[in-house]
């Protein structure tokens, strides 16, 4: 199995509700059931962000975050999959789930 990243995609003003939460909750479960699950989590706001830069002892701290769009990583999956194509597969799920748009990447 390799492991994978799904990264929930979404904006501050856009919290998840209660039939969300519960859409999640059964995406989260049938993770688990299936042998799929690592651990999965939600995000603090991009305004509670420190960007740190230590390379050759530079010691700059930001309250900061990379990222400035509207847009921002709100929370992650870690998934277990057979291939990019079972990880896609969950993805699609995952993103219908939570009612956000994601992002996959493979972990190496």
């Amino acid at each position: 199995m390799k492991r994978f990243l799904i990264f929930v995609i979404d904006r501050e003003s856009n919290p998840a509700g209660g039939d969300e939460i519960k859409e999640i909750d059964i995406f989260n479960d049938y993770l688990e059931k299936n042998g799929h699950w690592i651990t999965a989590g939600g995000l603090a706001s991009p305004t509670q962000s420190i960007l740190i830069d230590n390379r050759d002892d530079a010691a700059v701290e930001a309250p900061d975050s990379l990222y400035s769009g509207d847009e921002h990583y709100s929370g992650f999956w870690l998934i277990y999959a057979e291939d990019i194509a079972q990880a896609r597969t969950l993805a699609f799920a995952g993103s219908k789930a939570c009612n956000r748009k994601v992002e996959i990447r493979p972990l190496h």
